[in-house]
């Protein structure tokens, strides 16, 4: 199941990233296999980002190990997040999950995600 993992330059987490998402991980169920990173149509750039817990990995699906638990991202959503760094900034009051080194769409967009942007 080579074929399935992410690489580098498809999907990185920053260390703040990782050791977050595995406290989160660490208060919700047992049977869960990871964060689902998935893109849908709308924002300004056409596209918006999220992430969501999931106990499901599918077989199109592809991963990165973190720990002991995976990043999971399916083909449509990695068109979109190719070389993306996943970080976590901010203090309690304002504390998110940020998207680096998104792809500017092509007509602008409005910054909300992307380069310094939150999304999450």
């Amino acid at each position: 199941m080579t074929d399935a993992l992410l690489a580098d330059q498809d999907l990185t987490l920053t260390g703040a990233a990782a050791s977050k998402m595995a406290e989160l991980i660490g208060q919700v169920e047992d049977n869960i296999e990871g964060v689902r990173v998935f893109a849908t149509p709308g924002g300004c750039s056409g596209v918006s980002f999220g992430m969501t817990f999931t106990d499901q990995l599918n077989a199109e699906d592809r991963f990165r190990t973190y720990g002991d638990f995976k990043v999971i991202v399916d083909p449509a959503t990695l068109e979109h997040i190719k070389g993306v760094e996943i970080d976590f900034v901010g203090d309690d009051a304002d504390a998110r999950f940020v998207f680096n080194n998104l792809q500017p769409a092509s007509g602008g967009g409005c910054g909300t995600c992307g380069s310094q942007g939150g999304c999450g």
